[in-house]
């Protein structure tokens, strides 16, 4: 079972299993309205606690329901039934409450969280917005500037910055959400917290000033994208609407307009091309390098030697007999004669006549890089691949030619108003030739180290749109 529920005292308790990161699956929203039934009609729980097993509480909806049909319960109908339950319902937060599942806690009574938890409405980031609740209840609770600035941005906020700003109601020093939980439970039930039922508050005050001045902001910043201008509207509705369930109600609008758009797909698209980028096809089980060998100087070195400890990874000025892999600045000498593999680092837009196994393109002001594989073997750019991520480089993994080197040189020779369809025109060719492991690989790197417009998804997957008949 996804949730199940269990009396411990007075004190009646949904727990949520659904790893790794509690995702609101299908059977997530069932299992949280049966428990809740369970609860309401066990005679002897006085309260009720909502918690998640794991490392988190809800990190946000299922990823692999993305795209398919809803199935009810819908998410919104779910909360709505959370908020109208008859006794306290307290929500336990920890790790992060993130999209949906700080919605679910929105719509409990009370909000507690363990220290270092993070809270967050990012749907933006997806093209999206807050489609259960979020854009009602919280404005109701920090006001519509905050409320604004929240969503737009999909940043997250930390425990002790929700609690200033009334996202929740207590931070807790206990060791698990149960404890927290069950504190706060009694508390509440011994008259020394109040509950906070969302819904009933009072629709926040009118701020047209912080409206005028978020679409200032949005039409400097991102004049094209589109949830950013939905979800002004629908915390607007907050303020306006008559009654909660008809700010519910527009909300709802808004957040199918927003799953409708292209922008939705676009942005969808990239969200799965950034899931595992640095796989290497045909490699099972890989390990990483422990001993890694810095040549030369280069400002990414100064980077991977603040993750090092962290990783657990061993980095030195130069290759000695436990060098396990060693990469190679643009200006050091060496390469050829070294015993453990090698990595050559070359900036974007430069050549490199470096005879080396594995390169590391390099862009500016991004960590992600691209690992090309030119003669080792699958297993050893997979083990140098999972070495960089250790050292918390984004990488992406390709083979014979760099994807950033072509997709760099096609931008530079195109005009201005040329560069979209140059790269849409290259990213054809770097397909058709197999340099990439995955040509979602091609969108990636274009958005996140090229500048590509990130809502259309890509260059690739813009010309294969183009190849559409419709």
């Amino acid at each position: 079972m996804s949730v199940h529920y269990q009396r411990h005292g007075d004190i009646g308790v949904i727990q949520i299993a659904n790893p790794p990161v509690n995702a609101l699956s299908h059977a997530v929203r069932s299992g949280l309205v049966n428990a809740l039934e369970e609860g309401i009609n066990d005679t002897q729980a006085k309260a009720l606690v909502v918690l998640a097993d794991g490392r988190t509480f809800i990190a946000g909806a299922d990823i692999r329901e993305f795209g398919k049909p809803p199935q009810a319960p819908l998410l919104p109908d779910v909360i709505n039934q959370l908020e109208a339950c008859p006794k306290p319902l307290i929500a336990a937060l920890h790790g992060t409450a993130l999209g949906g599942g700080l919605e679910v806690a929105l719509g409990c009574h009370y909000r507690v969280a363990l220290e270092g938890t993070r809270v967050g409405l990012p749907e933006v980031k997806l093209g999206l917005l807050p489609g259960a609740g979020g854009t009602q209840r919280l404005p109701r609770l920090v006001g519509v500037e905050r409320a604004l600035e929240m969503i737009t941005s999909g940043r997250f906020v930390e425990a002790e910055d929700a609690l200033e700003a009334g996202i929740i109601d207590a931070i807790s020093s206990a060791a698990t959400p149960f404890e927290a939980g069950v504190a706060a439970a009694n508390e509440i039930l011994a008259g020394n917290q109040t509950p906070r039922i969302t819904g009933k508050l009072p629709a926040p005050m009118a701020n047209p000033q912080a409206i005028a001045s978020t679409l200032e902001r949005l039409n400097q910043e991102s004049p094209a994208l589109f949830s950013p201008f939905r979800i002004v509207e629908a915390v607007e509705a907050s303020i306006t609407a008559e009654s909660l369930q008809d700010g519910l109600r527009r909300e709802r609008e808004l957040f199918l307009a927003c799953m409708d758009s292209p922008q939705r797909a676009g942005l969808i698209h990239l969200f799965f091309a950034a899931r595992n980028p640095h796989l290497v096809p045909g490699v099972e089980s890989a390990d990483v390098f422990k001993q890694v060998a810095l040549i030369g100087e280069v400002p990414l070195f100064d980077l991977l030697q603040k993750a090092a400890q962290k990783a657990g990874i061993t980095l030195t000025s130069a290759p000695d007999d436990a060098s396990e892999l060693c990469l190679l600045a643009p200006n050091a000498p060496g390469g050829s004669a070294m015993a453990c593999p090698v990595v050559a680092l070359e900036t974007i837009g430069t050549s490199s006549d470096r005879d080396t196994a594995l390169s590391l393109i390099i862009a500016e002001n991004t960590t992600m890089v691209e690992l090309v594989n030119h003669r080792a073997d699958a297993l050893t750019q997979q083990q140098a691949a999972l070495t960089l991520k250790a050292l918390r480089l984004s990488v992406v993994v390709s083979q014979q030619q760099s994807l950033l080197h072509s997709l760099h040189a096609a931008s530079q020779q195109a005009s201005a108003s040329e560069k979209q369809s140059s790269l849409e025109k290259a990213s054809r060719r770097i397909a058709e030739q197999g340099f990439c492991y995955r040509e979602s690989d091609i969108d990636l790197l274009a958005v996140e180290a090229l500048g590509y417009p990130r809502h259309l998804g890509g260059p690739h997957r813009q010309a294969t749109l183009k190849d559409t008949p419709l």
